[in-house]
């Protein structure tokens, strides 16, 4: 009698734990405001919010559905009017608050992330392949076994070369970087694109500016063949996505400022001019080129690629997203952040995970 119900009690709960939903919980520790943008991939629904403000400290906590596919990023100096419409220094996705199925304007780093049918992994990386706009760091926490966070900590801005930056101006902002674009966006060569005849692992190799790139964030996307050291898998019921992970001299863009270089940070200031670094070279992985030109590349199969779609702008006012947005539920400066920045920054070490304890005393009660 006992057995048949440790054995329906069994069944229901490995049920309930293959289908569950992972939820994005997105952190803003920048000192200035940011607006979050969410793109599904194809196949997939848009999440409940595709756009939204997040002052600096706020917290927003975002279901999706199993099997969502997609990317998370954040915007800056965004303006918008009552109904929307406006524009954003970087990441903007077709000048509205939501963005609705539209995806982000290069230079933005990206949080890209496939979940897992059942009890297939999540796929996630994040990505600079497109450029760079803010530090991110994405943690996972496991359903079942160990998970790595990723992401980039460092400010790439402070030592962006000159021809790829992006510099901020308007309304008297003062012309400081806001941005970093990737060397396809700014030059447009097949070899920076790893398109052409350039379009597959053994003819497109590191360059000498995705190497800058990769010098400053080990664990990102740089280019396109980038995912030997840029892939993660997990099985996760919440992914922590931490804006400004720590306090590298990240200032208001635009505002003209040129943050100092923080100890014991990945990335070196500029040391011969225009260029920012001295590169290493560094050994090309195996694995596809995006679809086209520039395009983020997406997890390796058997994920979905991730279209970015175009849908018109709402034609409705804009209202404020039905998900409420508080205070972070852990705090910024919560040890789990800390080691997933330590992780990202410098070491392979995993994330602490929840334990399933409780589920298992519950288990021998019914069994006893």
């Amino acid at each position: 009698m006992h057995i048949a119900k440790v054995g329906a009690f069994l069944c229901v709960f490995f049920t309930l734990i293959s289908s569950y939903y992972s939820t994005f919980t997105i952190i803003n520790n920048c000192p200035f405001t940011i607006w979050p943008g969410t793109l599904a991939g194809s196949g997939t629904p848009q999440l409940p919010t595709t756009g939204f403000r997040l002052d600096s400290g706020q917290t927003i906590r975002i279901p999706s559905v199993p099997g969502w596919s997609g990317r998370i990023w954040g915007r800056t100096g965004c303006t918008f009017d009552a109904t929307g419409a406006g524009k954003c220094q970087t990441g903007d996705c077709g000048g509205t608050l939501e963005c609705e199925g539209r995806g982000a304007s290069p230079p933005a780093s990206l949080f890209e992330i496939t979940l897992g049918h059942g009890d297939d992994k999540d796929f996630y990386d994040v990505s600079i392949v497109d450029g760079y706009n803010l530090p991110i760091v994405a943690s996972p926490v496991g359903a079942f076994g160990a998970c790595n966070a990723t992401g980039c900590v460092s400010d790439i801005n402070t030592g962006c070369p000159k021809e790829l930056q992006v510099v901020g101006g308007e309304g008297g902002d003062g012309g400081g970087v806001v941005a970093c674009k990737s060397a396809c966006e700014a030059f447009g060569l097949d070899k920076y694109c790893c398109s052409g005849e350039f379009a597959n692992p053994t003819t497109c190799k590191p360059s000498f500016y995705s190497t800058i790139f990769k010098n400053a964030c080990p664990r990102a996307y740089s280019y396109a063949f980038d995912d030997g050291t840029s892939t993660f898998t997990c099985k996760a019921y919440e992914y922590s996505i931490l804006f400004c992970p720590k306090d590298n001299g990240v200032r208001k863009p635009g505002n003209g400022l040129t943050p100092p270089t923080t100890p014991g940070s990945e990335f070196a200031p500029p040391t011969i001019p225009d260029s920012g670094l001295v590169p290493p070279t560094i050994p090309g992985s195996e694995f596809a080129p995006p679809t086209i030109p520039g395009s983020e590349l997406t997890p390796p199969p058997p994920p979905p690629t991730i279209p970015v779609g175009v849908l018109a702008p709402p034609a409705i006012p804009v209202q404020e997203p039905s998900i409420p947005i508080q205070n972070p539920s852990m705090p910024i400066d919560d040890p789990s952040h800390e080691a997933a920045v330590r992780m990202v920054s410098s070491s392979n070490m995993l994330l602490p995970l929840p334990t399933l304890l409780p589920i298992i005393l519950l288990i021998l009660k019914l069994i006893s």
